[in-house]
C-alpha cells in the first residue's frame, strides 16, 4: 500500500487524538529540516497511557509500511516517548515534559496544525 508521507503523519496524529492523545499537533518541518518532514506531538495522561499511545501509533502505521527505526524501552515512570519513523517523528509526552521542553516553541518556524479526534458517525452518536 502506497501512502503519502503527509497523509501517514496526519493519519497517525488522528489515531492518537482518537485514543485521547491531548492537544495533538503536527509540525511541518519540510522547510526547516533535512532529516525529517513532520513532528507529531501529543500528550499522555499517565505512563500507561503513554505506552498505549505508542502502541496505537505503531499499530496504525505498520500496515502502511512504517515501523520505528528503533523501539524505545519505556520505564514505568516515562515522561516522553520518541518514535522515529524516518519521514516523521512522533513525540508522546506527559503534560509536565511537554510544558518543560516546549517543542512547538522550539520549532516556531514550522507550520503547526492541531488535529482533533474524528467525529463519530451520526448513527453512533447518542440523541440529545
Amino acid at each position: 500500500m502506497s501512502i503519502d508521507v503527509r497523509e501517514a503523519a496526519f493519519g497517525c496524529a488522528g489515531a492518537l487524538a482518537e485514543h485521547n492523545g491531548g492537544d495533538t499537533v503536527v509540525l511541518d518541518l519540510r522547510k526547516l529540516s533535512t532529516w525529517t518532514d513532520f513532528f507529531i506531538v501529543t500528550s499522555a495522561t499517565s505512563s500507561t497511557h503513554l505506552r498505549g499511545l505508542a502502541r496505537w501509533a505503531e499499530d496504525y502505521l505498520g500496515p502502511l509500511g512504517y515501523s520505528p527505526l528503533r523501539r524505545p524501552r519505556l520505564a514505568e515512570d516515562e515522561q516522553w516517548c520518541l518514535l522515529d519513523f524516518g519521514d516523521f517523528v512522533v513525540h508522546i509526552m506527559a503534560a509536565e515534559a511537554r510544558e518543560f521542553y516546549e517543542l512547538e516553541k522550539l520549532w516556531f518556524g514550522a507550520e503547526a496544525t492541531k488535529v482533533d479526534a474524528p467525529e463519530p458517525p451520526a448513527a453512533a452518536r447518542p440523541d440529545r
